[in-house]
């Protein structure tokens, strides 16, 4: 290709982000980068591991990380299932995607938030856990039952 036919391109990429920014494409995609770097860095400091650390078991340098925990860059499918496993989470409570066990978006985050937290427990600790939720529940159906 010459030099002219790399400026044409170049001229019909930038109308394509022009269409796509206004078309909210970009700003769907940076809200959700967002989330993703709020989680990686909750995610990290929940298991007690240092963003270095998530790095370094995920088999990643430290500066493509650091990109992602700034919300600057994406990581590709492969990359995104391999940091979600070293965080012992899923690609979607990362990338901020409701359950489809959940129509309400709150209720779903907090029902990921719970997976993630007893998945950093032992079996005696993953009982009491399910004891405290069992007892809860128990509790507002007892309460429905008595209106």
């Amino acid at each position: 290709m010459d030099f002219e036919g790399i400026r044409l391109l170049h001229k019909v990429l930038s109308l394509q982000q022009i269409v796509h920014s206004r078309n909210g494409v970009y700003a769907e995609q940076n809200v959700r980068m967002g989330i993703f770097a709020k989680r990686l860095r909750e995610r990290a400091d929940q298991m007690g591991i240092s963003n270095s650390e998530a790095a370094r078991r995920a088999g990643l340098e430290e500066r493509r990380y650091g990109h992602y925990i700034a919300g600057r860059r994406e990581p590709d499918l492969t990359t995104l299932t391999k940091i979600a496993e070293v965080l012992q989470t899923t690609p979607n409570w990362l990338l901020g995607v409701a359950g489809a066990h959940e129509d309400d978006p709150e209720k779903a985050a907090f029902i990921d938030r719970f997976a993630n937290a007893a998945k950093g427990m032992n079996a005696e600790e993953l009982e009491l856990f399910v004891i405290q939720a069992e007892a809860i529940a128990a509790r507002k159906n007892a309460k429905g039952k008595e209106k």
